[in-house]
C-alpha cells in the first residue's frame, strides 16, 4: 500500500513536473515526451500513488541512458478493426502506447459498444489507473492490465509465476468521484513484504485470489501482447521493452441510460460513505474517493515528499548533473 508520510516537505506540482521533465531530457528523451511523462508521474504523486509517481523517473532515466529503453519511441498502430487495436511501443516506455491506445478506444467504443486494445514492445506502463481514468472521463467503463517478462524455474515458489503486474477497473459517477480501483495483484506478498508469511498462514484464500489475479495479468497483458513465458524466446531490440498491456472500454449507453447509471453510482457513493469503516481506519470510502480528494488538495498545498522519496530523486539528480529544486 502507498502510505502517507508523517514527516515530509510539500513540493509544488509544477516544480516537481519541471524536475521530472529535466531529468528525462538529461537521459535523452525529447522535451515534448518528457513533459508528457512528467504530467503522468506527478499526477500519481498528487493522488498519493507514490510508488508509481515521480520517484519512478530515477529508474526510467537510468534505463534510457543505458540503452535498455528507447528514449524517443515512435508509437504506431499496427492493426485496427472497428472494435480492436494493436499498438506497438517501439521499445520505449509503456506510457506512450498505452495512452495512444486509451485515447483511440473512446471513439471505437462509442461505435461498437465495446473496444479492446493490446499494446506491445514497450517498458513499464506505470499505474494502470492512468488509462482507466482516461476512459472513465468519457463515461466509459474501463479495465486495464499489464504483463511483463517472467523468468521461471522449478526452484521458485509458484507465487513467482503471478509476477507483480497491475490491474485497474474504473466506473463513472455523476457528481461523485469516479470509482477507480487501481492495484497491484501481488502487493504485500513479495519476498521483502514484512507480513508475507503471516498472510499466507492466516488467510490462504486471499493469497490464492491474489495469485489468480496475477496469473491473469500475465496471460492477458503479457502473452496476448507477445511477451513469451520463456525469456530465451524473446526477440527484442531494447532489452527493457519486455511488457505489454490490455485495455478494454465498455459503453454504458449500449445497456442502460448513462444518467440513470451515474445516479445509481452517486447513491452508492453517498450511502457507503455513511457506513462503518474497517477497524483501524477513520473513514468508509469506495475506490477513487481519497485519490480525488488528495489531487484537489495537494494541487494547492503541494505534494508531500518524505526523506526516502527525496533521497531517490536527489541521487538521480546528482548522477545526471542537475539540481534537485527542493
Amino acid at each position: 500500500m502507498n502510505i502517507l508520510p508523517n514527516d515530509y516537505v510539500s513540493v509544488a506540482p509544477e516544480i516537481m513536473k519541471n524536475f521530472v521533465s529535466s531529468l528525462a531530457k538529461q537521459a535523452g528523451m525529447p522535451e515534448e515526451k518528457s513533459i508528457f511523462l512528467a504530467e503522468f508521474l506527478v499526477n500519481n504523486d498528487l493522488r498519493g500513488v507514490f510508488s508509481h509517481g515521480s520517484r519512478q523517473i530515477a529508474a526510467y532515466a537510468r534505463i534510457m541512458r543505458d540503452g535498455l529503453i528507447n528514449p524517443n519511441p515512435e508509437v504506431r498502430i499496427v492493426s485496427k478493426t472497428p472494435s480492436t487495436l494493436l499498438v506497438d511501443g517501439d521499445g520505449g516506455l509503456g506510457y506512450f502506447p498505452a495512452y495512444r491506445a486509451a485515447e483511440a478506444l473512446v471513439e471505437q467504443c462509442r461505435t461498437s459498444g465495446i473496444a479492446v486494445a493490446v499494446t506491445r514492445n514497450h517498458g513499464h506502463i506505470g499505474a494502470a489507473g492512468i488509462y482507466s481514468r482516461i476512459l472513465v472521463e468519457h463515461d466509459l467503463i474501463a479495465y486495464v492490465t499489464s504483463g511483463h517478462q517472467l523468468s521461471l524455474n522449478a526452484n521458485q515458489s509458484i507465487m513467482q509465476a503471478a509476477g507483480g503486474s497491475p490491474m485497474s477497473f474504473a466506473v463513472p459517477s455523476g457528481t461523485s468521484s469516479a470509482m477507480v480501483l487501481d492495484f497491484g495483484a501481488m502487493h504485500d506478498l513479495y519476498d521483502d513484504s514484512p507480513h508475507k508469511s503471516d498472510i499466507i498462514r492466516l488467510a490462504p484464500g486471499l493469497v490464492f485470489r491474489s495469485m489468480g489475479l496475477g496469473f491473469m495479468c500475465q496471460a492477458l497483458g503479457g502473452f496476448l501482447a507477445g511477451v513469451p513465458v520463456e525469456e530465451e524466446r524473446a526477440q527484442r531490440r531494447y532489452q527493457g521493452a519486455d511488457q505489454g498491456s490490455l485495455i478494454i472500454a465498455l459503453d454504458i449507453a449500449k445497456f442502460t441510460p448513462v444518467n440513470d447509471f451515474k445516479h445509481e453510482m452517486d447513491r452508492y457513493m453517498q450511502l457507503t460513505s455513511g457506513m462503518q469503516p474497517l477497524p483501524g481506519f477513520d473513514r468508509a470510502t469506495l475506490p477513487g474517493v481519497l485519490e480525488t480528494e488528495r489531487e484537489r488538495e495537494w494541487g494547492i498545498i503541494g505534494i508531500p515528499v518524505d526523506m526516502d522519496h527525496r533521497e531517490v530523486l536527489d541521487k538521480a539528480a546528482r548522477e545526471f548533473g542537475i539540481e534537485l529544486p527542493f
